[in-house]
């Protein structure tokens, strides 16, 4: 969506990519603006375009600017990072316009720093519901500690060739030092 929202005309840009993802079978559509200053109101009305198409919309927000591609820390670092508190209400605005979940980039937060922010990831689960909200975790170590902080239902996205990791995590029968064999649950 960065990509499609930087063309000349947008909003025809737009209303074509939201028609073509649907043709093609995709249900869900993620919006991001890492790389671009979007006004909140903005977001909420590409949410509602990508709802209208019968599409799940799922905005993916963070505190660092510049996240993605292949931008280095010291680089990210110099940028800064937003108050965790924007995201945060731009979370409830999102689960106020029908958002089933929210994306929380891990840059600035867990990837691409010298110190985790863990205080911007409690923030987050103490203002939003924690089943609306889904973690950027793109490395073992990060979801070995995000299973172990929060147990074995925090919404995780990792990579695709992570994924037999982080069932076995969460099955209690892989883990690191501080999780091997201490991950249960009672159901």
């Amino acid at each position: 969506m960065e990509h499609i929202l930087t063309q000349s005309d947008p909003k025809t840009a737009v209303d074509r990519y939201v028609k073509k993802c649907k043709d093609v079978g995709f249900d869900v559509i993620e919006i991001s603006s890492g790389f671009l200053s979007l006004p909140q109101d903005d977001w909420l009305r590409l949410v509602d375009k990508v709802h209208d198409e019968g599409m799940i919309a799922k905005p993916e927000i963070g505190i660092q600017f510049g996240a993605g591609g292949d931008t280095s820390s010291a680089e990210l670092e110099s940028l800064g990072t937003s108050d965790p508190s924007k995201i945060v209400k731009a979370g409830k605005q999102f689960i106020d316009a029908g958002v089933e979940r929210i994306m929380i980039e891990s840059e600035g937060v867990t990837e691409n720093v010298t110190k985790w922010r863990t205080d911007v990831i409690e923030y987050i689960l103490r203002e939003l519901p924690s089943e609306k909200v889904m973690f950027e975790a793109a490395d073992p170590a990060v979801f070995n500690w995000y299973i172990r902080e929060f147990g074995v239902d925090v919404n995780l996205f990792v990579d695709h060739s992570q994924i037999v990791q982080l069932s076995c995590l969460r099955a209690g029968i892989w883990g690191m030092a501080d999780t091997f064999g201490k991950i249960t649950t009672f159901r």
